[in-house]
């Protein structure tokens, strides 16, 4: 079973049927909303909208543990996580879409991890934060859909609402962060706790604070991701065709091997 978490703009895409929505509840919680079992492209596919249906969860409120948790209860063993982004460097620019290859984390005051020590300690390796099979394959359905992508780029997880500042966006690039966004961290290495492989789909909506000299507006991220969806729509019936069948990768024995 695949898995697609949406962020802005990206609930409703032409073409989707939908078949019947799983309501989870969690030993974390509730998650944002219903699972959604689609119809995309001939294949069924589980779909959460990460800030809840009316967009109504902001960044920092994610119940991010109760998410990722109840997609592994459904079965879900890949999830591709699709959000919008602030351009930093000059190749990132509004409409680019971002396959990442590595996370700088700056959030703070989340729950971050499923493991407190009843089970041991636990300390999965995140050296590549990415599953490396699940990039290959929205790689690969970019080069054949001719869906222009940038294959990799370092993305900087902030905490939100707010939007950063100029300094803050300075500081980021000199510690090399390509785009910024909210929702990234603790998503990503939640899923590899849940030993489920997890990629990244980011959207550039808007040049970060400072990059152009505009204010920044929600307004904005909200109609890069819409003018995206047709892009995303193809990038991800691609990929589903791409992915192997079987997983070879890490991602499924992150646990025990990092069990102590």
């Amino acid at each position: 079973m695949i898995g697609i978490i949406g962020g802005s703009g990206l609930y409703d895409i032409e073409g989707v049927q939908l078949r019947t929505v799983h309501h989870v509840m969690t030993p974390f919680g509730s998650p944002s909303d219903g699972y959604r079992v689609v119809d995309f492209g001939g294949r069924a596919v589980v779909f959460l909208p990460r800030h809840g249906s009316a967009h109504s969860i902001p960044p920092h409120k994610i119940n991010y543990k109760a998410n990722i948790w109840g997609f592994r209860e459904l079965g879900v063993e890949r999830i591709i996580s699709v959000g919008a982004s602030g351009g930093i460097t000059p190749r990132m620019v509004p409409g680019t879409i971002v396959i990442p290859d590595q996370i700088l984390d700056f959030t703070s005051g989340r729950d971050v991890t499923y493991h407190h020590g009843e089970e041991g300690v636990i300390h999965i390796d995140f050296t590549e934060p990415y599953c490396p099979a699940l990039r290959k394959a929205l790689s690969a359905a970019g080069r054949k859909t001719g869906i222009p992508l940038q294959d990799s780029g370092t993305y900087v997880s902030v905490n939100g609402p707010r939007l950063e500042t100029r300094a803050e966006i300075k500081a980021f690039s000199l510690l090399g962060a390509d785009i910024v966004g909210m929702t990234g961290m603790p998503e990503a290495s939640l899923a590899r706790e849940a030993e489920i492989c997890y990629a990244g789909v980011s959207v550039v909506t808007n040049f970060a604070a400072g990059m152009s000299g505009k204010k920044l507006t929600a307004a904005e991220v909200i109609s890069g991701m819409h003018s995206a969806v047709l892009q995303l729509r193809g990038l991800l019936q691609e990929t589903f065709s791409l992915i192997p069948a079987k997983r070879e990768c890490a991602c499924r024995e992150a646990v025990r091997e990092g069990t102590l």
